[in-house]
């Protein structure tokens, strides 16, 4: 880091992902991330309190990226329920699919830190379902979906399509079929939700 440049939450989060990537969550400290950085690990934990801290921070913003990219397509205003719908649950699994198969180095340490992090887990999740109830209300409101209680709808069709989201099942993303199986499932669902 130039003597100039000020040291940033942001500037620390990055570099912690490039030691994360380097060396894994088992083996970075605090002090691999301040050497990135070139400064002290002192002046680290000036931002971040301890490591604990700074994980889960890393942690919450790798989520958040793609909480963003859906609240865009929640928001849009010219596409219809059914189809803002399932295009939310394709963006999603494509950004999992993205992230497990373009950086599986990253996205392993990553799994790792999400199990020490599940307070960030639980609220990530917590926004993503309201996303997709934001949704399931908009359908219901121009009479596209049949949705008597939408928060327990947006909780069941989140859960129902885990497998193309959830960390977990990451190995079958690779499945020549998942695609067909993707949308068949959320066709699927999608029929179930149609008004009458």
């Amino acid at each position: 880091m130039a003597a100039t440049e000020t040291l940033t939450a942001e500037r620390i989060l990055e570099a912690t992902e490039e030691v994360l990537r380097r060396y894994g969550p088992a083996k970075a400290t605090v002090v691999d991330v301040a050497r990135v950085l070139g400064v002290s690990h002192g002046s680290v934990y000036r931002h971040f309190r301890t490591k604990a801290a700074l994980r889960e921070a890393v942690t919450q913003r790798w989520l958040s990226r793609t909480e963003t990219a859906l609240a865009e397509l929640t928001a849009a205003p010219d596409l219809a329920a059914p189809a803002k719908l399932h295009d939310w649950f394709a963006r999603l699994f494509e950004a999992k699919r993205h992230k497990a198969g373009d950086d599986p180095e990253l996205f392993a340490t990553y799994s790792v830190l999400i199990d020490e992090n599940s307070g960030v887990v639980d609220q990530h999740i917590d926004v993503l379902i309201d996303q997709v109830r934001s949704i399931v209300e908009e359908g219901a409101r121009d009479a596209e979906f049949t949705a008597p209680d939408p928060d327990s709808i947006a909780r069941a069709l989140f859960h129902a399509t885990a497998r193309f989201h959830d960390p977990g099942y990451a190995p079958e993303w690779q499945r020549p079929t998942i695609e067909t199986e993707f949308e068949s499932v959320v066709s699927l669902l999608l029929r179930g939700l149609r008004a009458a």
